[in-house]
């Protein structure tokens, strides 16, 4: 079996930013166990840019620019290796360095290179250690998470598990450092709007993620095929745990029979809308069973304002959003084309709003 597992920013960093030692090798351990077991292990970690910050003299607190977001993410990736390289060593394990992009999961041939380096380094024995890159990333850096680059690396590398190890055993049905009466929830089926609410926010000052990220994970894992496991970072015995599917080890959301392929799972679940396309209802069906490209004679309204490129959901005739895609032209244009057939549209230019292609119809339950 083929596990990934995450770990979090407070999970392995102390309150000042520092690294933990300790943490890190525990989760090394666990690693060990693993493949002592006959399983292969990804590591996918947070903590490069809280460990940037005390070489740099920069206190404990996540700077919010960008360029010192880079910067201190360029320092502390280097720190942060150096401690994982130890750990491993301990156990005779070797740590391969992966740094991926959205653009690795986006572009067909940049995800083929990035799954053959990953499944070429499992092969080799090596553990790798995925982190996102953060020196050269934009608002991923702003507002992206590691949560969700753990559950398209477990896509990329047909994985059978991913556990989300973070500072809590899993999710509760309320928020447990504000209603002491909250319980563990044991296993998810369906994922729904219920559950985020009761998720809460980000977890830590240090981190960007927290428990809503960590569903959002779960879902694109879901819709993998890969079963995840969101338990405590800490807890002893917590992969193998997790591989065995031991009772209580924490939350554990299972996986559809529909899988997406990785790039309409970007698009569905990682990047955020730009606007919104309202359609009438033969072009909500052409989308929804056809298997179409939205032409601009499909086209009711346009809300929002987004460029080329940009995501845009997709709406039927009742508001409701049953689609997402990648725009092929700005909103300016889409409004002053909506409605048109497409012989009255300018023949040097695509004529479709959003292509097939870039069109992913959302999983409904």
């Amino acid at each position: 079996m083929i596990v990934v597992a995450k770990i979090g920013t407070s999970s392995i960093t102390g309150a000042a930013g520092e690294i933990d030692q300790a943490a890190v090798a525990g989760l090394c351990a666990e690693v060990a166990g693993l493949r002592r077991s006959g399983h292969r292990a990804v590591v996918v970690t947070s903590g490069a840019i809280a460990a940037g910050l005390p070489p740099l003299g920069l206190g404990g607190r996540r700077p919010t620019d960008l360029a010192t977001l880079q910067a201190v993410a360029a320092v502390g990736q280097h720190h942060l290796m150096r401690v994982y390289e130890a750990a491993l060593s301990t156990h005779s394990l070797l740590g391969g360095q992966i740094l991926l992009a959205p653009l690795d999961f986006v572009h067909r041939q940049q995800y083929l290179h990035a799954r053959q380096t990953l499944t070429r380094l499992l092969d080799l024995g090596v553990v790798p250690i995925v982190n996102e890159n953060d020196a050269v990333a934009d608002d991923e850096i702003r507002f992206g998470d590691n949560d969700r680059l753990a559950a398209l690396v477990a896509h990329l590398v047909s994985a059978e598990l991913l556990v989300l190890l973070t500072d809590t055993p899993g999710l509760y049905t309320a928020d447990p450092r504000l209603d002491s009466g909250a319980s563990l929830i044991e296993e998810i089926v369906e994922l729904d709007h219920e559950l985020g609410v009761a998720a809460g926010g980000p977890g830590s000052a240090r981190g960007s993620g927290g428990m809503v990220s960590k569903l959002a994970a779960a879902k694109m894992a879901a819709w993998s095929g890969v079963r995840t496991v969101i338990a405590a970072a800490g807890r002893a015995g917590v992969l193998g745990d997790a591989v065995a599917g031991v009772q209580g080890v924490g939350t554990v959301i299972q996986p559809h029979e529909r899988r997406l392929p990785a790039r309409k799972l970007w698009i569905a679940f990682a990047v955020g809308s730009s606007g919104t396309i309202v359609v009438d209802e033969g072009a909500r069906r052409a989308l929804a069973s056809g298997g179409r490209s939205l032409l601009p004679a499909g086209v009711v309204d346009v809300g929002g304002d987004f460029e080329v490129d940009d995501a845009v959901e997709i709406a039927g005739p009742d508001g409701r959003v049953f689609a997402k895609g990648l725009a092929r032209h700005r909103s300016a244009l889409v409004r002053q084309w909506r409605g048109s057939q497409t012989a009255a549209l300018p023949p040097d230019v695509p004529h479709e709003v959003v292509h097939r292609d870039d069109l992913v119809v959302l999983p409904v339950h």
